[in-house]
């Protein structure tokens, strides 16, 4: 078993993580961004990763009513 590598003093400043990604829409792909509470960029793609059924849900979701922030979506798992 790996264990996690702690945050560096730089993460830790740098404070909350969000990671970008895709979804499709028709034939064109929809940029999303979901903010995170988590201290590390590696952290916050691994819950991606971990709850992607119910993030990408919730990126159609906002999809469908509209909710567009600067031509993307924008998530924030608390």
């Amino acid at each position: 078993m790996r264990i996690a590598a702690k945050p560096t003093e730089q993460e830790i400043t740098e404070g909350p993580q969000a990671v970008s990604f895709q979804i499709a829409n028709g034939n064109a792909r929809q940029r999303c961004i979901l903010q995170t509470e988590l201290p590390t960029k590696a952290l916050a793609q691994k819950y991606l990763l971990a709850n992607w059924p119910v993030i990408e849900k919730m990126a159609r979701d906002a999809l469908a009513a509209g909710n567009l922030e600067d031509g993307q979506i924008k998530l924030v798992i608390a």
